[in-house]
């Protein structure tokens, strides 16, 4: 399981390599914003199990197809609190 968030908590971008780092910013960024599975799940229009299966890195069907497109392209996804 690889993940990456170098620095300090809250202000480096997660690399996202696979769907368990995928997962880790997920839940780093709810954490951060002091909101539960369940609100966030609401608010995105989600249901919260699979919020939380996102969350413990589950490879879910969609997420395995953007990971194979950015490998098959050659890169990455980095992820950092937006300024919007």
């Amino acid at each position: 399981m690889q993940t990456s968030h170098s620095g300090s908590e809250g202000d480096r971008p997660f690399r996202v390599y696979t769907a368990a780092s995928l997962g880790a910013a997920i839940r780093h960024y709810r954490l951060q914003s002091g909101l539960s599975q369940a609100e966030l799940a609401e608010r995105a229009g989600l249901n919260r199990t699979y919020l939380s299966d996102l969350e413990q890195g589950k490879e879910t069907e969609q997420v395995r197809r953007i990971l194979r497109v950015l490998r098959q392209l050659g890169v990455r996804m980095t992820l950092e609190r937006a300024d919007w």
